[in-house]
Formats: structure tokens, sequence, C-alpha cells
């Protein structure tokens, strides 16, 4: 049974955030939880809605998606506490499930509370399985006497990171949780029989997950695959450099995939080609930033119509660009 708790008088009155001279921000906005070590790339990506920051929390104008954020808190709300008991009582009466993003202060207050709330499983992602059905709200401990909370946020795991049950005999390296990710989050994945191109596919981490999903795989790098890559019965290797495949020889594919290590500016030009071609239904592809965040380029991406830019758990200084036909059959109709 959720047990609500009478709001205590005179508690409209928000204390001002400690250090700083404006109010908390109030009405319309949301809370961005950055990538781990991002948090400039997501202020520059949010700009001028930025009202304030704490760790990884930045809270912003409005809720819409950000490339650089694993979650976003769609109905944050400040919750003035009086005691350990009061704020455990207050987000029961909200919602029974919640998820504590930890302050950079305050941290065994805040874990006293969270060890009071109901236990939510936290059990590691299987690949093929959905998502977490369940609604997972999201809080912290904004100060010793305030909690910053939202019963609705965009991802059903804890700070927005899918942590999988990891293969790790199989395929050569981890930049196959990319993939397991991308098709988690989106419940679109190949299917059986459909081509794949796998441009700069070695040592094949890649080949590996879209293989074992029974789709068509074509591999293109001057390397070669890993052994156990090449055996995959549905996998076949091309000697050469994804950059010099011309679309016009490929003719129809389903879906272009490239992890390749290149210039961000040099992956456009290469979509923009197959954009140009027409023959390409969906792609995923990582831009894999050098010393700088090429924003400029990565907004080129964002624009091309059916586009969604996600940095996605296992990303290091990179975001993963997905381009689906149905999206773009929907932004063309919108």
């Amino acid at each position: 049974m959720l047990h609500k708790t009478k709001k205590p008088q005179q508690r409209a009155e928000l204390p001002e955030q400690a250090g700083a001279a404006q109010p908390l921000p109030q009405g319309d906005f949301a809370v961005y939880v950055a990538a781990r070590g991002f948090e400039h790339d997501l202020l520059a990506e949010l700009g001028k809605r930025v009202l304030a920051q704490r760790g990884r929390l930045v809270l912003a104008r409005g809720a819409r998606p950000a490339a650089w954020a694993h979650n976003v808190w769609l109905r944050p709300q400040w919750l003035p506490i009086q005691s350990v008991g009061d704020a455990v009582r207050q987000l029961k009466g909200i919602q029974r499930n919640w998820s504590l993003h930890i302050p950079p202060e305050h941290i065994r207050r805040a874990k006293l509370i969270q060890e009071q709330l109901p236990h939510v499983s936290a059990k590691a992602q299987v690949f093929g399985q959905p998502m977490p059905a369940g609604k997972l709200g999201a809080w912290t401990l904004w100060a010793p006497e305030l909690l910053l909370a939202s019963p609705a946020t965009t991802s059903p795991y804890a700070d927005g990171e899918v942590l999988f049950e990891e293969n790790k005999i199989d395929p050569p390296g981890r930049a196959y949780l990319k993939l397991w990710e991308v098709f988690t989050l989106l419940q679109c994945f190949p299917q059986a029989g459909e081509l794949c191109l796998d441009l700069g596919a070695s040592p094949g981490g890649w080949s590996w997950v879209l293989g074992k999903l029974g789709a068509t795989v074509l591999s293109i790098d001057k390397a070669p695959l890993a052994p156990q890559v090449a055996a995959l019965p549905t996998v076949s290797s091309c000697q050469g450099s994804g950059f010099e495949l011309d679309p016009r020889d490929a003719g129809a594919v389903d879906w272009l995939f490239s992890d390749m290590i290149c210039y961000p500016t040099r992956l456009l030009e290469a979509v923009q080609r197959w954009l140009a071609h027409g023959q390409c239904r969906n792609y995923v592809c990582t831009l894999k930033f050098q010393a700088e965040t090429d924003y400029e380029t990565a907004q080129a991406f964002a624009a091309i119509p059916g586009s969604r830019l996600l940095h996605l758990s296992c990303n290091k200084h990179e975001l993963t660009w997905v381009n689906l036909a149905c999206w773009r059959e929907a932004a063309t109709q919108g």
C-alpha cells in the first residue's frame, strides 16, 4: 500500500541553490543525465536552454532528445523534506519504483533514503529480450533537505545506462555491444536474409552480431575478419576499403553499418553518396571524434531526415548515428 503524506504548511517556499544567487528552476524544465565524462558536450548541445548543472545532471528548458544525454527526466519536481523518513514517504506516495542518481555530495544520506524504498531489480539486460516494461522514476538529493525527483523518464534503465549480460567468448572485442544496445533500444534490427554491408568490419564484432541474427553480411576491410566470424555461414568478406565501395556497384542494400575509425567529415561524405544512390534502407554508423568534438558534422548527420544521434553506454568519444527507412518516410510525410 502506498503511504501518502500531508504536506506541511509553507512547503511551497523552496530554498535557493546552495552558493547560487538565482532561485531553483521552476516551470517547464527537464533534467538531462550526461554521458559519463561528456558533461561539456551536453552543455554545448543544450546551449542557452541550460538553467543549472550539478555533476552529470543538467537542468534545461523543455524536454527533447539530446545525443549526449543517456536519460531525460520528463516531469521533475522539487520536494522539500524534513528527514530521511519524510523523503521515503513522499517518494512512495508518488509511485513505487525509483532509481537514485548518486549526488556529488550528501551521498550517505541519499543512500539511506534509497535503501528504504522498494527494491528494484537491476539485472543485466539479455540481448534479444525486450527492455524492462515497468516505469522507473529517478531522483537525487539536491541538498540535505531537498529532493529533485521525476516519476517519468525516457529510459527504463538506471541513469539510462544499459548493462548487458556479455558474451566474453565468441565475439572479437567489445564493439558488438554497440549494436546490441542500438537494437535493444530501438526494437528494430536486421531480419534473416536481409543484406547488410559492414564497412571497415575487421575484426568483425558487428558482423558477428549481424551474422548471428541470420542476416546476409558482406564485410569489407583491408584486414581479415576474426576466424570465428569468418566461419559464420551468412558472413562473407571482401578485402578493400569501405570508402572505395561505389554504391552503384552494390545495388540495393537493406542495412549499411560502419564502425570505422575515420574523421566524421569523411564518414559524412560516404553516407551522402549512399543517400544520393537511394538504394539503402537503413543506416547505423559511428561518428568517432578526435581530440575535439566535431559539433558541426554531428549536426549535419542529425539534420538528415529520419536521423537520431545517440551516445550509447559503451561509446567513448563518439556518437552512433541511426537512420531508418520508416523514420525517413515519417519525416517526409510530416
